[in-house]
């Protein structure tokens, strides 16, 4: 396999995309937020001092999305055409799953922008509720299935040696 991220000389470049055809792209990315149970009670019922907490993590990770080439060096600007982040909470864990769907259509992929999103909103809960909770854990930040491109589609395989 051949390093496409370096120049001649072996410094870094970014790809030139310019000859790839446009296709509809969507990825989708996921992480969770762990959480004392007094904290999520809190985030679930609306009760942290801070505010809304998924709606500022919403609008957090919509802006990240946008923002992705502007903090990882080698992606190109996308013209995204949706982003939309969920937000689940699990009772049992005390935990709250993110996930965030973007689209766009275009020569390159949008899986760097679904990841930035989840990242950045999973970072707005912790951020919101630090002042409660030291010892949240963000975790589990992963690609869940990705369409288009040369590539093809990807959804993520369960059970793979390290998630046991």
């Amino acid at each position: 396999m051949e390093f496409t991220h370096f120049n001649q000389q072996g410094r870094a470049r970014m790809v030139d995309v310019s000859e790839k055809e446009d296709t509809q792209r969507v990825a989708v990315a996921r992480g969770s937020v762990y959480m004392k149970k007094e904290t999520f009670v809190k985030v679930k019922e609306g009760r942290v001092e801070k505010g809304d907490v998924l709606a500022v993590a919403q609008v957090a990770g919509i802006m990240a999305g946008k923002k992705t080439s502007s903090l990882i060096p080698m992606c190109h600007p996308l013209m995204l055409t949706g982003l939309d982040l969920s937000f689940k909470f699990d009772d049992e864990n005390h935990k709250i799953d993110v996930e965030a769907r973007v689209k766009t259509t275009g020569k390159t992929g949008v899986e760097m922008e679904a990841l930035t999103a989840v990242s950045v909103a999973c970072l707005t809960i912790y951020d919101m509720c630090k002042a409660n909770d030291k010892e949240m854990v963000i975790s589990d930040i992963h690609l869940y299935r990705k369409t288009g491109g040369k590539s093809g589609d990807f959804v993520r395989r369960e059970g793979l040696p390290w998630q046991k």
